[in-house]
């Protein structure tokens, strides 16, 4: 289990779809193809089935469109306070790809939190750096590593304390016994996914709809993060009361947000009934 909660925890989860660019280069398909054909094309190549129609694609091949993050602050004073940050901030006033990951990198390099994700080693932290060295993004600061672990921040330290995947403690070893975020989500009494799967976001994309894509992904977000709490509640990290508390600050996170993101009242409404299941748990 991880060692060690820093004061700055960035729980986070982000979002891409087929990348057409990468398609119409790679297969070398006209500029005036359609996206949704080069998305298909994309998807033949990366093994389509008629069971399995979107296969999961290299994430080289995809381009990032959202990025959300639970953030934990813990002040020196004492104090506690949870914000929840989201990439694109105006759906109607969305980022170039570039623009998205230059920002969120940037951020990560400038303030150092320590990341938590899910799969996100083999997933979000690749295709950030992968799309990152395609869009000629330099991030020095959140690519530098020390000379030895323990003498700075490292974010590419398999096993290390400033990126935390949560995916490799649920299963070590990994494998086909190896629970997925909305499994492990779910049966601990928070929810998981809602009325949208990964696999929607490509046509989420293509409709325009990046206001849906953002609030899937803020979700996702809440979920990893609500997941590391229970995870560190586990591993001794908080008390039984520290960990009520905890939740309790998470709530009033998702109240606050949900004046200006309905779609948080959902979300805190599954939690609850799902919490509510479980007279055991102390969610």
């Amino acid at each position: 289990m991880f060692k060690n909660i820093h004061k700055l925890v960035w729980a986070f989860d982000a979002e891409w779809v087929p990348n057409p660019e990468a398609g119409r280069r790679l297969h070398d398909l006209p500029p005036e193809t359609p996206d949704l054909d080069v998305m298909r094309v994309l998807w033949k190549q990366g093994g389509a089935t008629e069971e399995n129609p979107q296969p999961y694609l290299k994430t080289i091949l995809c381009r990032m469109v959202s990025i959300a993050a639970v953030q934990r602050h813990a002040h020196s004073d004492g104090r506690i306070t949870l914000s929840l940050l989201s990439l694109p901030r105006d759906p109607a006033a969305p980022q170039s790809e570039k623009e998205l990951i230059q920002r969120f990198l940037g951020a990560i390099g400038e303030r150092h939190p320590q990341l938590v994700g899910y799969n996100s080693l083999a997933a979000d932290l690749r295709i950030l750096t992968q799309r990152a060295i395609c869009l000629g993004i330099q991030a020095a600061a959140f690519a530098k590593r020390p000379a030895k672990p323990w003498e700075g921040v490292d974010y590419f330290a398999k096993g290390g304390d400033w990126h935390i995947d949560l995916k490799e403690y649920a299963s070590p070893g990994w494998g086909p016994g190896t629970p997925s975020l909305h499994e492990l989500a779910v049966l601990s009494g928070i929810p998981g996914k809602m009325d949208a799967s990964g696999q929607d976001v490509p046509e989420m994309w293509l409709a325009g709809q990046l206001d849906q894509i953002i609030a899937y992904n803020e979700r996702d977000a809440l979920t990893t993060y609500l997941v590391w709490l229970r995870m560190a509640h586990f591993a001794g990290h908080f008390t039984p009361d520290e960990y009520h508390q905890e939740q309790l600050r998470t709530r009033e996170l998702i109240r606050r947000e949900s004046a200006h993101k309905p779609h948080l009242l959902d979300y805190l409404a599954a939690w609850d009934r799902l919490s509510g299941t479980d007279t055991a748990s102390p969610a």
